[in-house]
């Protein structure tokens, strides 16, 4: 080859490669560029959940929602006597818990529909058990607290009374009560500081000649109660025991203590719990006002959707620049490789077709489940890019 000849092939490489460089970076701006309408599927995304999210409060308003629910504890009515003259007289409320807690929990489920959305619900049936001591009672009281023994109750709280199905009983010394709205506490007000914020509604009892210092008793209270997608019991009991069972096959368990022993499968689940008075953190008996941590202390269960469309679609999303840049950069290998020049308007159009897989996995994940959805969205697109690659 003369040396003529040698310049000439050279000044073509050399122009061949910064032809192919400039249209590497046209390419990588292009993958940059078609993130934007990701970006609106992103936003799509986040207005289905947004209306998923609606819909669950609506339902859940209409069942009493995510439930908590407090067993049965003594309350009991003091007056603080003032020692100055002109003084104002205080009254407050104290409680106390029983020495020995159990309660049984039996729940079923099913999903409430609004248009795509689902919502899962319960009916729940709940026993409580509680032994009481009152010797020794009041050691926390306030300084110059007189207890008004007479106004005792029992009392049961739950978050969201609308829920009741039935009227809640109580049975103590032999005799069943139906309870009644609280005379002593209408309402308590537990959390704050790094608990959660938790108004419990209270429904009572009184006990007459069974609530005195140094008494021992036992008392049953029964609850009927739906609401939606969590149900938790506090640990009301200086020792509590809580088993639950469910017809849920994904439970999820959270709040301040996690089951001991539980058995989940396809037909649903059973959990046990036991908090020791060491583990609750929480005073055997004292003022309302003292006993915030209370809120801590709740033995939950989640009935929880184990793959989330709109949850599964938003991870998928993320891989968004990886997916374009890689079928980009497979485009480009092949047109520097076959010699076959690729216009910049046919990588847009793949970068098209590629957003349009994530769209198609949306709807399809709405309808039929992410995993099915993936192959069909994966499927159509993968037939939308063949014959354009053919050509």
């Amino acid at each position: 080859m003369n040396s003529s000849s040698q310049s000439s092939f050279q000044s073509q490489f050399t122009a061949y490669s910064r032809s192919m460089g400039v249209k590497l970076l046209l390419v990588c701006g292009l993958a940059l560029l078609m993130l934007i309408p990701a970006l609106f599927v992103f936003g799509l995304v986040g207005e289905r959940k947004h209306r998923e999210s609606d819909v669950m409060k609506q339902i859940s308003s209409q069942v009493g929602g995510r439930q908590t629910f407090l067993g049965p504890v003594l309350a009991i009515p003091y007056t603080e006597i003032p020692q100055q003259p002109g003084a104002t007289t205080r009254q407050g409320l104290y409680l106390v818990f029983p020495t020995q807690a159990s309660a049984a929990v039996k729940a079923a489920t099913q999903q409430r529909r609004r248009s795509l959305f689902k919502v899962p619900v319960f009916e729940a049936n709940l026993k409580f058990n509680a032994s009481f001591d009152l010797t020794g009672v009041p050691n926390a009281a306030p300084e110059n607290a007189v207890l008004d023994w007479k106004q005792a109750e029992i009392v049961v709280g739950v978050s969201d009374p609308r829920g009741a199905l039935s009227d809640a009983q109580l049975t103590a010394n032999g005799t069943t009560t139906t309870l009644a709205p609280s005379t002593v506490a209408p309402d308590l007000m537990l959390g704050g500081g790094q608990n959660p914020q938790l108004r419990l509604v209270m429904f009572g009892a009184p006990l007459g000649d069974a609530a005195q210092p140094g008494a021992q008793f036992a008392v049953q209270s029964a609850l009927h109660f739906s609401g939606a997608q969590r149900i938790a019991i506090l640990a009301y009991g200086k020792t509590t025991q809580v088993t639950m069972q469910g017809d849920w096959p994904s439970p999820g368990f959270d709040g301040g203590f996690l089951p001991i022993h539980q058995t989940i499968t396809p037909h649903g689940f059973t959990a046990q719990w036991s908090v020791p008075y060491i583990a609750r953190g929480v005073a055997a008996e004292g003022p309302a006002n003292s006993i915030h941590g209370l809120a801590g202390t709740a033995l939950g269960v989640s009935f929880v959707e184990v793959a989330n469309p709109y949850q599964s679609v938003t991870r998928s999303l993320k891989y968004v620049p990886l997916f374009l840049g890689l079928v980009f950069l497979t485009y480009f290998i092949f047109e520097a490789t076959t010699g076959k020049r690729v216009h910049p308007a046919q990588y847009v159009l793949v970068g098209i077709a590629q957003i349009i897989f994530y769209l198609l996995l949306l709807s399809f994940s709405e309808r039929i489940g992410f995993g099915l959805g993936f192959l069909i969205a994966g499927a159509a697109t993968v037939i939308l890019l063949s014959p354009n690659a053919g050509w």
